[in-house]
């Protein structure tokens, strides 16, 4: 498995997750990749993330595609330099990044609606198909 591959798809998973709402579980993964180097190096790498994080998040969206190029760049270097001292963790990075793959070509939850008359539906990340005529796809899925 080539570490420079798999650092470059971790790092574009990553910053294609920051800004949604399921950061916070992939965070949690992230910080269990991390927690292969000790405590210590997992609070310190957990640290540039969540840096990373939050300049995507606080940036206009007009510069946003500049800041995800340079945090993708960023992150690539520093996956790479964790897996250089934890290949072990390589596999483990190319799952997450396939997770979150997987989320982004829509093979997350669907719930269809038949026969509902006169009551409200609240899905949370997936699609809504109800029999008569109204289809939402949920905005993470149709990008």
């Amino acid at each position: 498995m080539d570490i420079m591959q798999v650092a470059g798809v971790g790092a574009g998973a990553l910053v294609s997750e920051m800004a949604k709402s399921t950061w916070d579980s992939v965070r949690a993964a992230v910080a269990r990749l991390f927690g292969r180097g000790g405590e210590e190096s997992a609070t310190q790498e957990l640290r540039l993330i969540d840096a990373a994080r939050q300049r995507l998040v606080d940036s206009s969206e007009s510069e946003r595609g500049s800041v995800e190029d340079r945090l993708r760049n960023e992150l690539m270097i520093q996956l790479a330099a964790f897996l250089q001292k934890h290949p072990d963790a390589a596999q483990d990075l190319q799952n997450l990044a396939d997770q979150a793959k997987g989320a982004d070509d829509g093979d997350g939850a669907r719930t269809n609606v038949h026969h509902n008359t006169e009551s409200m539906v609240v899905v949370s990340g997936g699609d809504i198909n109800a029999s008569g005529g109204f289809h939402y796809r949920a905005p993470e899925q149709s990008r």
